[in-house]
């Protein structure tokens, strides 16, 4: 079970995954040593799975980001994700229980770059009977 002082090294390593330990150490009043064990811990038990950065697509030239609902014929849905998951403008991909059955974060450079992956990537994956694309206008979080 996590405890307050795991929460917030969590916290903080989750808004900047490159906090320093001695910083943190400061804000719980332990020592440096005593972080680094507990994030070793969280690591080790698999809360911690990683450590990566944010990146702006707009930055990368990708001035359009769209949440992209995909439905499959239920015997392709785990074929249809293996697929999307090899596109390089797909850079999140999950199974949901919600109106789609598979949820595929895009990356486009324009509506007519979005339209393309629609129709000429993803609409031709055996398997797929409706792509529903949602473009994302700002991100608040």
């Amino acid at each position: 079970m996590l405890d307050e002082r795991d929460r917030i090294i969590l916290e903080m390593l989750t808004k900047d995954a490159r906090t320093p330990f001695t910083e943190i150490a400061k804000v719980l009043g332990i020592s440096e040593t005593a972080v680094r064990k507990r994030v070793k811990a969280l690591e080790e038990a698999g809360v911690i799975k990683q450590y990566t950065i944010i990146v702006d697509p707009a930055k990368l030239g990708y001035n359009l980001v769209s949440i992209t609902g995909v439905d499959t014929k239920p015997e392709k849905i785990f074929e249809v994700s293996n697929r999307l998951k090899e596109f390089d403008f797909v850079r999140h991909v999950y199974l949901t229980s919600g109106d789609h059955m598979i949820m595929a974060e895009i990356w486009a450079k324009d509506g007519e770059d979005l339209s393309g992956i629609i129709s000429d990537k993803i609409g031709k994956i055996d398997g797929v009977v409706k792509v529903c694309p949602a473009i994302i206008l700002e991100k608040m979080k």
